[in-house]
């Protein structure tokens, strides 16, 4: 086994001391001969941490497939002194293989003391969001802005690390620890893609709510509101979006979120309607306590479909019963609004959670 050490001059552009003390943290990736634990190796085990004043990475390699138990080992123990382990799909791949093999040798280790932070669990379900086409490493590192100098594959690397065991020489050896070195290098120069994560996971501010007036594509006046937020982390690449006719902007700290005004005439559905009966010359429904006063022929017993009043006025579209009462166009219609009211009108919170939820749209708008 061969012990590789040596400093990465990195700085990180997040904040991790809110998943936890940075020195506390592990950055880790294997590099394998295949997929499955009983058919292949873990042939180079690699970490970086921060030691107070820098980051340094330490690389186990196995030079013999003998070699593969003591890596295995001496990745465990260094690992003792750490809380937190940071990887990219390790739950999926990385983290099982290693597990699978400290059972084939008989090793008593687990990843019990650490708690993981999976970069891809975090990313993957804003992919669409961020308009990325995978969600693999390499791409969240050109989505921002991340150079790195190997230029392999981890499937292309399998033969060269074959040919090592045959024939060692110091070339296939720098070009499979340079490939395991950027992809650890990469973990930590991605943690800022956390911020948007944390933008579906945090609360936003609404710093300033306001209506505006414009005019669409075929020049009809249309009226939207205006929501500025405040970012819980600052974003590293400025982000734009839209769906159901709502747009994202973030850049920074700071984001805008634009809805549609809809000034309608909409319904309101009574849930007990068998207390109700529905006038047709009305069109509205009214509690029986009241209709006892209408002539029979004017009235009839009220449905699920007919049990509404009608209201003429200002309102927002929402895509989960957030805020009550709700209003629809029909008792089967899908679309879903509440009114925009002077007491909502003045209620920052309610315009922060509204926030929150016109967000959670557009991450699942795809």
């Amino acid at each position: 086994m061969r012990i590789v050490k040596q400093p990465f001059d990195l700085t990180i552009e997040y904040p991790v001391e809110q998943i936890a003390p940075l020195d506390k943290i592990l950055f880790f990736d294997i590099e394998t001969t295949g997929f499955t634990a009983r058919s292949s190796h873990v042939y180079l085990i690699g970490c970086a941490y921060y030691d107070g004043h820098a980051f340094q990475l330490i690389q186990w390699f196995s030079e013999t497939k003998e070699d593969e138990k003591y890596v295995i080992q001496a990745f465990f123990e260094f690992s003792e002194s750490f809380t937190h382990i940071v990887h990219f799909n390790g739950n999926n791949f990385d983290i099982p293989f290693i597990q699978q093999k400290c059972t084939l040798h008989h090793l008593p280790y687990s990843f019990a003391h650490l708690q993981g932070i999976d970069l891809y669990k975090r990313i993957a379900p804003y992919k669409y969001f961020l308009k990325i086409p995978n969600c693999k490493q390499k791409t969240v590192e050109l989505f921002l802005h991340i150079t790195r100098q190997d230029t392999y594959g981890g499937g292309d690397l399998i033969s060269i690390y074959h040919q090592y065991l045959k024939m060692p020489s110091e070339a296939s050896l720098n070009i499979l620890l340079l490939h395991n070195a950027d992809d650890i290098k990469g973990l930590i120069q991605i943690l800022p893609s956390l911020a948007y994560y944390d933008m579906f996971n945090s609360p936003l501010k609404a710093k300033k709510v306001q209506a505006n007036t414009y005019r669409d594509y075929s020049g009809m006046e249309r009226q939207e509101l205006l929501i500025r937020v405040s970012l819980p982390t600052v974003l590293p690449v400025p982000i734009k979006f839209h769906g159901n006719s709502c747009y994202f902007q973030g850049e920074g700290k700071s984001g805008l979120i634009r809805v549609p005004i809809f000034a309608e005439e909409l319904k309101y559905f009574y849930a007990n309607y068998k207390d109700y009966y529905y006038l047709p010359n009305e069109d509205m429904a009214v509690h029986k306590s009241v209709s006892a006063y209408v002539d029979k022929n004017l009235k009839t017993k009220a449905t699920a479909a007919t049990c509404y009043t009608r209201k003429y006025s200002f309102y927002l579209q929402q895509w989960d019963i957030l805020i009550q009462p709700f209003f629809k166009r029909d008792y089967k219609s899908k679309e879903v609004f509440f009114e925009l009211t002077d007491d909502i009108k003045t209620s920052r919170e309610i315009f922060s959670r509204y926030a929150e939820h016109v967000l959670q749209m557009l991450a699942n708008y795809y």
